[in-house]
């Protein structure tokens, strides 16, 4: 599948094998991009929730640059909008479907393995590799689907604090 644009505004999915342009109803763009912004919101919730920091996280060195806990809920809520979105467009429009699961499966093991699992090792692991997922994804959209590539930046941006946070909590513990 590749994008296509008939008029400014209007996508149209283009199917190689039958080399025709189907355009989507309006309705089925937003019950897509509906339906996978509130899964992402829903699922990065129920796993913040059910992994939450505790005493432990409260008891680690953090660096200076650790952002205030009240910046995490809504920074997260704002990205995870960010990634319903580009996911919607990925199944509507084709590109890096692959490389969005990928990073989306490493965002939602992040807080299971790190809280969780009190690992912050393991959790550098599982960071550092979403963050070159997303960054990959991003360079390869670039072309194809600029969108999606640029509603990623403000993520690749958070995750790569993320991930300098997660090394600096294991060099500091």
């Amino acid at each position: 599948m590749s994008r296509n644009t008939a008029e400014p505004g209007v996508e149209i999915s283009v199917d190689r094998a039958k080399d025709t342009s189907v355009p989507h109803s309006p309705v089925k763009i937003i019950v897509v991009h509906a339906v996978f912004i509130l899964a992402v919101l829903g699922a990065g919730s129920l796993l913040a929730t059910s992994n939450l920091p505790g005493n432990w996280y409260q008891g680690l060195q953090k660096p200076w640059f650790t952002p205030p806990n009240g910046a995490f809920g809504p920074v997260w809520t704002g990205l995870y909008i960010l990634i319903g979105w580009v996911g919607a467009r990925k199944v509507l429009y084709g590109g890096e479907r692959l490389l969005w699961l990928v990073q989306m499966g490493l965002n939602l093991l992040w807080s299971p393995v790190f809280f969780g699992s009190q690992a912050p090792v393991a959790g550098l692991v599982v960071v550092c590799g979403m963050l070159v997922t997303i960054l990959v994804f991003i360079v390869r959209e670039w072309r194809g689907d600029r969108l999606s590539a640029l509603l990623f930046l403000p993520y690749a941006v958070w995750v790569s604090i993320a991930s300098a946070l997660n090394a600096a909590i294991v060099v500091l513990n």
